[in-house]
């Protein structure tokens, strides 16, 4: 059986709810209208975090409070069936992030990430993954070093030494994320440069040269002082997980570090720093 994690929002707040639930990189959503009075209408958002009470809960912190959620328990089989509709999802011309099991025919000068989320978040085609991407991309140069910080898949840590990352260092609260990593790395190809754990970002000492940071604004906030201290003097952060309307107050946390660039796609942001 796998527990699925039903959140119960308002129904003018459906989007906003889904997209706070892709951002934390789910593989599917399912709506189901559960009816009311239109005052009080609310709509039932099915989707699964993982079986670790604990951790479902930490992830629930950052949703406002009026968004009321419970565990419930399915078959596997049943929970599955968005495997079947999984597509590749193109980030650049030359870019792609496919699912594991889907066959694609990409041009010979392609970059394909295949990616087995598996039990964990991220299959690369939520917005903010994709921003993340294009705004790593940039600031990639031969060598450098990474930490994919709240990791899921892997697919930013896989994707930055596809792209010529000496190394990069993916870590993430999710028990499950870094043996699902650690797959991802050897299917591209890269399993000697990626080293993924649950070590939390607190105990990490070493400085990088470019650290990704694809989590919701309250996640980015509490580590802001951590993300400062991991990144080297010239070094850039990457952040991803904010609305695009709404993410002065992250800003703020992260201050001293000055914005170098900002991306917008879909109503999520992606802001590039550095000292």
């Amino acid at each position: 059986m796998l527990k699925l994690m039903v959140i119960s929002v308002p129904a003018v707040e459906v989007e906003l709810a889904s997209d706070a639930l892709w951002a934390l990189g789910v593989q599917a959503v399912e709506e189901r209208d559960v009816g009311g009075p239109t005052e009080d209408h609310y709509v039932e958002l099915w989707t699964s975090l993982g079986d670790d009470v604990d951790i479902v809960t930490r992830a629930a912190d950052g949703f406002p409070a009026r968004w009321r959620w419970r565990l419930v328990e399915v078959d596997e089989s049943v929970a599955s069936t968005w495997r079947a509709h999984a597509v590749a999802t193109w980030v650049e011309r030359d870019l792609v992030i496919c699912p594991a099991w889907v066959e694609l025919d990409a041009p010979d000068d392609a970059i394909v990430v295949r990616i087995e989320p598996a039990g964990t978040f991220g299959l690369g085609d939520h917005s903010t993954t994709m921003l993340t991407l294009r705004a790593m991309r940039r600031c990639l140069f031969p060598g450098a070093t990474v930490l994919d910080v709240g990791c899921g898949s892997g697919v930013l840590a896989v994707a930055a030494c596809r792209l010529g990352a000496a190394r990069a260092e993916a870590i993430d609260i999710f028990p499950a994320a870094a043996a699902v990593a650690d797959d991802n790395a050897a299917r591209n190809g890269v399993a000697g440069r990626v080293s993924a754990s649950t070590t939390p970002i607190g105990d990490i000492s070493g400085h990088y040269d470019i650290v990704v940071a694809n989590i919701l604004a309250p996640t980015l906030i509490a580590l802001s002082d951590d993300l400062k201290r991991v990144l080297a003097t010239a070094g850039v952060l990457v952040i991803s997980g904010v609305l695009a309307d709404r993410y002065d107050h992250v800003l703020e946390a992260l201050r001293p570090l000055k914005v170098i660039a900002t991306d917008h796609l879909g109503g999520w942001a992606a802001v590039t720093l550095r000292w």
